[in-house]
């Protein structure tokens, strides 16, 4: 049977039994189980940030008489990773614990959660940045704006060496040189969040940083919101939507501790996917009227979230997709769209669309097309010259048939947001497929996911980003840390991530073609209970 109906095909098991509660014992202690697993992931990111300069947090002068604190502890190498990777196996075993917990009946009560969830936020948006050195280019393109040049035409290092008091504070020695001789790759509205808090960090680097911190917790948090706004009136998807979302240690570490631009991105595009209501319509109309009021805003959200990120624009796709049968809908999202996009990119100049056609097709060590071919070609270690050539125009092919497949075959289980499972599905397509990943571009698909039932889609997504954090616990290489910890991370970034990014992906194209996705239950949206968000006009 087609999964587009939402149907598992023979073998599957009755609706009955996939909602019928377990044993309750058992699944109090599944829950209490994921609480204290995901408390102690969340405590030990907290240590490792708040114990200053180490392999995950990068060094930078003190900001003086307010945050970012720390007090140095010169944790080894070993130490902050071992306990990273712990910390990360931890969260990610947590949220699946709880997912299972609230499957089985488990219904905590909600406040609390987001409570927690609050309070973890304001302790990591207070500490340095860590897990990354991004925060740190953010705050050179700030500066650089502030300074009246051109963050798409002068590099951090021409930042440096032009005596900028800021750009003097750039750790160069620990950041990759690469890094330091790039322009920024990001849109106008990311831009100008650096620009922003460049201007209230004045001259300090560390200052900066966690102006930056804190636009990612703000976003994070409105996400929080959001969410359980949406999905206030069913108790197991609000508790599945904060698990994913809220209390998520991975994403905690990923957004708001390392600071990323990509929680600002994820917060307008979300509400601009949701923004794109389906007014019911009699049993008799053949579908869905989607209004022109609410296209208009879906464009716009869209539109500013394409230009924090230019991946976005793959949301404003989805909203297209999702108005492809109403011309009045899909004209006036289009204008929304450009309406932001348009003169954003214009206030920014040339450069700022140039960067859009000649940033490089990026290839990450952990990619797992290097499974085919580093074994046939014989190279023991990752290497950009050794990529073959067309690769990245290959995977984007590939990109586009699985983006196809999963358009027609995952359900649409909210059809109250018809821009949702399109926008899904795009988003799975881009980050399951294509060879440049990092672990917080998940957050596109995890605000997405959040809105649909459990399903198998669940232990794909979290299993890929866990694998995904794990290589990336360090912000920066140590010379120091002994040479089995070096292995296995080489191992883990050249093998063990990238076989189990292949294996997801097979497994999505396997949940696509067979329609056996698992749904457990079905979400307010579905049967037209859609909360009040935003005006429908």
């Amino acid at each position: 049977m087609s999964g587009k109906d939402g149907a598992e095909g023979p073998g599957a098991t009755s609706a009955a039994r996939e909602n019928r509660p377990g044993s309750p014992e058992l699944t109090r202690l599944t829950g209490w189980l994921a609480t204290i697993a995901i408390a102690a992931s969340v405590l030990i990111m907290i240590l490792i940030s708040a114990a200053g300069p180490n392999v995950s947090v990068p060094a930078v002068r003190r900001a003086g008489g307010g945050p970012p604190w720390w007090h140095a502890l010169h944790l080894t190498a070993t130490f902050v990773t071992v306990s990273l990777w712990a910390a990360m196996v931890l969260g990610g075993a947590g949220v699946i614990a709880g997912l299972i917990a609230v499957a089985r009946g488990a219904r905590p009560p909600v406040r609390p959660v987001i409570a927690a969830a609050f309070l973890a936020v304001a302790v990591l948006t207070v500490l340095p940045a860590a897990g990354s050195t991004d925060s740190i280019s953010y705050a050179a393109s700030g500066r650089t704006a502030v300074t009246g040049h051109s963050p798409y035409v002068m590099t951090p290092l021409q930042l440096e060496r032009s005596g900028d008091p800021v750009g003097r504070q750039v750790p160069s020695r620990e950041i990759p040189s690469t890094w330091m001789n790039t322009v920024s790759v990001y849109g106008p509205v990311a831009t100008a969040a650096e620009w922003g808090a460049a201007e209230l960090g004045g001259t300090s680097l560390a200052r900066i940083t966690f102006w930056l911190k804190l636009e990612e917790a703000i976003a994070f948090g409105a996400v929080i919101l959001v969410l359980d706004r949406l999905l206030r009136a069913d108790p197991e998807m609000r508790l599945r939507a904060h698990l994913l979302w809220s209390v998520n240690p991975l994403l905690l570490w990923e957004i708001v501790a390392g600071g990323h631009i990509d929680g600002l991105a994820v917060v307008s595009g979300l509400l601009g996917i949701v923004a794109l209501r389906a007014r019911p319509q009699p049993a008799e109309s053949p579908q869905a009227e989607i209004p022109a009021g609410g296209a208009v805003l879906a464009g716009l959200l869209t539109g500013v979230a394409a230009s924090t990120k230019v991946e976005y624009a793959l949301f404003g796709l989805a909203v297209a997709w999702a108005c492809r049968r109403s011309l009045r809908a899909a004209a006036a999202a289009a204008a929304g769209f450009l309406a932001v996009a348009v003169p954003a990119y214009l206030a920014a100049g040339t450069p700022a669309i140039k960067v859009l056609v000649t940033r490089g097709n990026g290839i990450t060590w952990d990619t797992m097309y290097q499974l085919f071919w580093r074994p046939v070609l014989g190279y023991t270690q990752f290497s950009v010259s050794s990529v073959p050539p067309h690769l990245v125009l290959v995977s984007y092919l590939l990109c586009a048939a699985v983006a196809l497949l999963a358009l027609l075959r995952i359900p649409d289980r909210v059809p109250g947001w018809p821009a949702v499972t399109p926008a899904l599905a795009l988003s799975l397509a881009w980050l399951f497929v294509t060879p440049f990943q990092r672990p917080w571009y998940d957050v596109m698909a995890i605000s997405l996911l959040a809105l649909y039932p459990a399903s198998r889609l669940d232990w794909l997504v979290l299993i890929r980003l866990l694998a995904g954090a794990a290589v990336y616990a360090q912000a920066i290489e140590s010379p120091a840390e002994p040479h089995w910890l070096y292995d296995i991370a080489q191992f883990n970034g050249m093998w063990l991530t990238p076989g189990i990014r292949l294996l997801t992906t097979a497994a999505l194209v396997w949940l696509c073609v067979s329609g056996r996705w698992g749904w457990r239950s079905a979400p307010a949206a579905s049967s037209g209970r859609l909360p009040e968000l935003l005006p429908m006009t």
